[in-house]
């Protein structure tokens, strides 16, 4: 047994340095000032690897995209092209880049959202040669008009809540108000995915009985009443409140008091609806 063992220990034993050419580990690299291989542990630790993949596996924990690989393979993938430009990217890279940060999260996700909001911030207000480091209105304002394109916002709503939260174009704009603006414009597309829905309910197609709508829009803005506009996300939180009751009701009242008449359209309805939420929305002053 004792003769066995000894065999296998020796098949185990490193090969010296002469034949095989690596350094064996924990011994001095020849010319060199220490040891020649750290843990792989280590290594990576003070390489930033380690910290950089758990970055990204929170990304991805948080956006929990449809295609994850996919998903890192952009992140990483910008993260290399960010560290290897000498210079900061001219505007059109930096609004793209900002774009990609405000939406890895649902803005339901506070934390989550406010770190990606805070690097879109740093991202559109690095500073290069000729100009000096911060967000301007105009970089302020095309963020907020590209957020509202990615969404089926009607174009009426997605430019009056750019009036009401926009800056001058060489106005220096705070991050607080940065965030409020990307969060309501990030508010505006969900509402307005939710009365689309809501629509869904109130007809076949892209049309409705008129006193059918109406009646669901006056609940809707009862329900809005109570929100806060300081908090753009309550809004959603009190549409949420008409529920099935509520709206059973309304459609109830509606549906015994009509006539034979005309018909909402789809795009009228949201126009309206959206419309609602646009009224509570809190001017930026």
């Amino acid at each position: 047994k004792m003769a066995a063992y000894e065999k296998r220990r020796a098949a185990a034993a490193p090969v010296p340095v002469g034949g095989s050419g690596l350094p064996e580990p924990g011994r001095a690299v020849p010319g060199g000032g220490g040891l020649a291989e750290d843990s792989a542990a280590e290594f990576l630790l003070r390489a930033g690897v380690t910290a950089m993949v758990r970055e990204a596996l929170l990304k991805v924990l948080e956006a929990r995209p449809a295609e994850p690989v996919s998903f890192l393979a952009e992140y990483f993938e910008r993260l290399v092209l960010a560290e290897a430009a000498a210079e900061p990217p001219e505007p059109p890279q930096r609004l793209a880049r900002a774009l990609w940060y405000v939406c890895l999260a649902h803005h339901s996700h506070r934390t989550a959202f406010d770190s990606n909001a805070g690097a879109a911030y740093e991202v559109l207000g690095c500073g290069g040669r000729r100009r000096a480091a911060g967000v301007d209105g105009r970089l302020y304002s095309e963020l907020l008009r590209r957020i509202c394109q990615r969404g089926a916002a009607p174009a009426e709503a997605a430019a009056e809540l750019l009036r009401r939260v926009r800056c001058r174009d060489h106005e220096a704009v705070p991050f607080d108000v940065f965030r409020y603006g990307v969060l309501t414009c990030c508010v505006l597309l969900e509402f307005a995915a939710k009365a689309d829905a809501l629509f869904a309910v109130l007809g076949a197609g892209d049309s409705a009985d008129t006193r059918l709508c109406q009646a669901v829009l006056r609940a809707l803005e009862d329900a809005l009443g109570a929100g806060h506009g300081s908090r753009p996300g309550r809004y959603l939180e009190a549409g949420s409140r008409l529920g099935p009751d509520r709206l059973a009701l309304a459609m109830d009242r509606a549906l015994q008091e009509r006539k034979l008449g005309s018909s909402m359209s789809r795009e009228e309805f949201l126009r309206k609806a959206t419309a609602l939420f646009i009224a509570k929305v809190k001017p930026v002053e």
